[in-house]
């Protein structure tokens, strides 16, 4: 693997401080609100929102769809249950509704506009939740598809705090191994499920053991386009689609530019 390993018992300790330290300390909320998916990014996330806040004030929502797979619901079912989430602290919200709401109003509306519409409507729904519990949301998205740009702008990537986004696809699931996630989890392809049958990797493009790869060695280690191909064998032009996605999607990781 060409990215170093990393102590996870130190990276479980500077994330959940930092996490309190925000939540209490700089934002003096209560709460952290997030929404659980049974992918291993939320899951993680659940994992290290309760460490550092404690279970008692994690709220968790479960919002599914009419795409949602039976599996991610027990999964994520499975995770509260595993963290002893109050009965108080989770909900399931099914968003099928308001979507449908926006399908009768809008125009073509394929399954891009619609996997963008179903993630603003779910962050929609946890700001309203940590706005009435005096809490921060909670985001869930890694680095790998942070650099892609590889979420909804105003949608997932709507939050405010992210505890997983220093840390690449890669390491998240070392992460989760270290974590004691279920292995199912773990094992289960990535996917936003904004419609049937989609994987992260399919729609990259590419896996994410190369995709971690190529965006570490450039913007970890400086190495230029030539030298990861070189170096690294790894093929020219992916290295070169991945690198172009980076930087046609740089202003979805931006505040609005001010003219």
């Amino acid at each position: 693997m060409i990215l170093p390993e990393m102590d996870y018992v130190k990276v479980v300790e500077h994330i959940t401080k930092k996490l309190r330290w925000y939540v209490t300390d700089y934002a003096h909320k209560e709460t952290g609100v997030l929404g659980l998916s049974g992918g291993i990014d939320s899951t993680v996330t659940t994992y290290l929102a309760t460490m550092a806040l404690g279970k008692d004030k994690v709220l968790v929502f479960l919002l599914p769809s009419r795409v949602t797979p039976k599996e991610d619901m027990e999964d994520a079912m499975d995770v509260i249950e595993r963290l002893e989430i109050p009965a108080t602290n989770w909900k399931i919200v099914s968003i099928d509704s308001i979507v449908e709401a926006f399908e009768k109003t809008l125009e073509r509306v394929g399954n891009l506009e619609r996997g963008n519409i179903m993630a603003r409507v779910r962050m929609t729904i946890l700001h309203h939740e940590a706005a009435l519990h005096n809490g921060l949301v909670i985001g869930t998205g890694d680095r790998s598809e942070l650099l892609m740009g590889y979420f909804t702008k105003y949608g997932d990537a709507g939050v405010d705090v992210l505890p997983i986004a220093g840390l690449y696809k890669t390491y998240v699931k070392q992460l989760a191994k270290h974590l004691k996630v279920p292995e199912r989890i773990i094992q289960k392809p990535p996917s936003p499920r904004l419609w049937p049958g989609q994987t992260a990797e399919e729609e990259l493009g590419i896996d994410y053991e190369t995709l971690d790869a190529i965006l570490y060695l450039k913007f970890d280690k400086g190495f230029d386009e030539e030298e990861i191909t070189r170096h690294y064998a790894i093929p020219r032009e992916l290295v070169k689609k991945v690198l172009s996605r980076v930087e046609t999607t740089r202003h979805k990781r931006q505040f609005p530019e001010v003219l």
